[in-house]
């Protein structure tokens, strides 16, 4: 990721943005404002489209990777956000059994398709943090044990 400059906050396993709005284009009829937000939930939302991503990780909490479901979507991105371009973090928790860095290319290009074709950003930099592994549990039945 380039280095961190202004509009740059950190959050403790969060979506890391100070919440300014960043790519501002000007147009014959007016402006067009992008938030940093809505980079980074597209972002988020192009990871998880992806086979083999189990879910996003908000970070390490306690040594433990913490599952965010989808309607956190800015759990586990954090971007940086310019006038032209953009770069992403992305923590997810990958399904076992896949190839991880098979699964890992297809999110930076999944990522850095959506983000440039509804942005109009060049994404520089798309890093992927493979944060754990989730485990499908099908056919567990808690209430059978005991009766």
């Amino acid at each position: 990721m380039p280095q961190r400059g202004d509009g740059y906050s950190a959050e403790k396993g969060g979506l890391c943005l100070d919440h300014r709005i960043e790519k501002t284009e000007h147009t014959d009829v007016g402006t067009i404002r992008i938030a940093d937000e809505v980079v980074g939930i597209i972002a988020g939302l192009a990871a998880m489209e992806v086979p083999g991503v189990a879910g996003m990780s908000g970070g390490l909490v306690g040594g433990i990777a913490e599952m965010l479901g989808k309607k956190n979507l800015s759990k586990g991105v954090k971007v940086e956000v310019g006038e032209r371009e953009a770069a992403a973090d992305l923590f997810v928790i990958v399904e076992y059994g896949v190839r991880i860095p098979d699964v890992a290319l297809r999110v930076q290009e999944n990522v850095k398709r959506a983000v440039e074709s509804m942005t109009g950003l060049e994404v520089v930099e798309v890093n992927v943090h493979v944060q754990g592994v989730g485990f499908v549990q099908e056919g567990r039945d808690e209430e059978g044990r005991v009766r």
